[in-house]
């Protein structure tokens, strides 16, 4: 069940992050991560009072609140980065960090894989980073201030993964830990966007609040899709081996370039299809293991 958990995750997050990124290009970024997670507390605070999640109210609610601290600087940079360079390198950069912070963290618990799921953390991480080779068409190299934002997104969003994988233990206790998580964004990027509209930066595209009530849909799907791929990376993260949970969780630059690639015809390189390629290969020899 890990395995398919993991991989339910990857497809949620993946085209979570398209849409984000796909937004961006036409709405402020701090806009996109408040509004989409704002929609998402809406839906999770309906969900919580349904299944009376507050009476798993607990400790462990403040991994929850370190997440949702962490969790919109992460998103924040990584649209930013979406939207200044190609998806299919950014989504594979930003992978590594959702990989390398959980795995660090199982390591250090004393969790240690088979030799099958060794073989396959090493092929998958190897596919994501062919995967972030140069751009198609030319090969220009991505520009560095996209470099730097990517990488600085990928360490917060191994962060929240670790952190959101603690936050709980039920199910309905992961509801409320993921309401407390949106909350938490929402203040933070709130009060980001606040300090951002007082510094002189507009808070709405040219053409205003119509462009907001447009895009609504997407930004909905955006909110609702990170919430579902946190839960359901927190379900794979207590059912088997985080270690392995995150290898298959961050195989979602594969959905995001494929996305890419079929909607806004992005061309990837052959060392790009190769990395996605063994992305895969890795995910059968985890799943097999």
């Amino acid at each position: 069940m890990t395995a398919v958990f993991a991989l339910t995750t990857s497809l949620l997050w993946g085209l979570a992050d398209f849409g984000g990124g796909l937004l961006t290009r036409r709405l402020p970024a701090l806009t996109v991560v408040v509004v989409s997670q704002l929609l998402a507390v809406v839906v999770l605070g309906g969900v919580v009072v349904a299944t009376g999640g507050w009476s798993e109210a607990g400790p462990r609610l403040w991994f929850a609140v370190a997440a949702g601290v962490v969790g919109p600087a992460a998103m924040l940079a990584f649209y930013r980065a979406l939207a200044l360079g190609p998806m299919g390198v950014v989504a594979p950069i930003g992978a590594l960090g959702g990989v390398a912070v959980p795995l660090g963290v199982g390591l250090a618990l004393g969790e240690r894989p088979g030799l099958t799921q060794f073989a396959g953390i090493a092929v998958a991480i190897a596919g994501v980073v062919l995967a972030s080779g140069p751009a198609g068409g030319g090969g220009a190299p991505v520009q560095r201030r996209t470099l730097v934002l990517t990488l600085g997104a990928a360490f917060g969003f191994g962060t929240v993964m670790a952190l959101i994988a603690e936050a709980s233990t039920t199910l309905t206790g992961l509801f409320l830990a993921l309401f407390v998580q949106r909350v938490c964004n929402v203040a933070v990027g709130g009060a980001a966007l606040y300090a951002s509209v007082r510094r002189g930066t507009p808070a709405l595209p040219a053409d205003g609040r119509s462009a907001i009530m447009a895009a609504l849909p997407a930004l909905a799907f955006v909110g609702l899709a990170d919430v579902a791929a946190n839960g359901t990376y927190s379900i794979a993260a207590r059912t088997g081996p985080v270690t392995v949970a995150a290898v298959l969780a961050s195989l979602y630059p594969v959905v995001t370039a494929l996305a890419a690639r079929g909607i806004l015809s992005e061309r990837l390189r052959t060392v790009q299809a190769a990395g996605a390629g063994l992305a895969l290969v890795g995910t059968v020899l985890l799943a097999a293991g």
